[in-house]
């Protein structure tokens, strides 16, 4: 008969007591490939979101091919990733807050699975948005959140929409001045 104790420990006791080992079994490996299997999730529910919205944009460019017009659509999208890419991604990943494999897993979960559920209900969402979100929640769970990062994030979030509808506001007013 063997007694079971319970012991309480700072988190540095605690990061010293995980090896990484689960019932003997390198834990490590595994998580990594689950960790991989929820990026690709990530993506598929990236792509499930952002195709009708790139459906919409086909529909304002009627004067142009379908080819054509997925082609401009493809273009924009591929140069925002190269030139925003990745600092989107270190600021992501590194700078919100700190964490560890499994946080990240969890974090890359929840994202595709809210962003499936926002596209099965037809709600247009921002993956990066959604992402961002549960990053901010494990920043407050963790007590380890960079707070001028996430406030400077979401300063950004408020001025996007107004900002946005004035510069589609002047684009369109050009347009109609010009094209008649």
């Amino acid at each position: 008969h063997q007694e079971l104790m319970a012991v309480h420990g700072n988190t540095l006791t605690c990061r010293e007591a995980y090896q990484g080992r689960v019932l003997g079994i390198d834990a490590e490996p595994s998580l990594n490939f689950i960790h991989f299997l929820s990026a690709g999730a990530v993506s598929f529910a990236r792509g499930l979101n952002d195709t009708p919205k790139i459906a919409a944009l086909l529909l304002v460019m009627p004067q142009s091919s379908p080819v054509a017009a997925l082609l401009i659509v493809g273009m924009a999208m591929a140069l925002g990733g190269l030139v925003c890419g990745r600092r989107v991604a270190e600021t992501m990943s590194r700078k919100i807050t700190p964490m560890n494999h499994g946080q990240g897993f969890t974090a890359n979960l929840l994202t595709a699975l809210i962003t499936i559920a926002a596209s099965r209900w037809g709600m247009p969402v921002s993956t990066t948005h959604v992402n961002c979100g549960g990053l901010f929640g494990l920043g407050i769970v963790t007590a380890k959140g960079r707070w001028p990062v996430i406030l400077s994030i979401v300063l950004a979030w408020i001025i996007t929409l107004p900002i946005g509808s004035l510069l589609g506001a002047i684009c369109w007013k050009g347009m109609r001045f010009f094209v008649g």
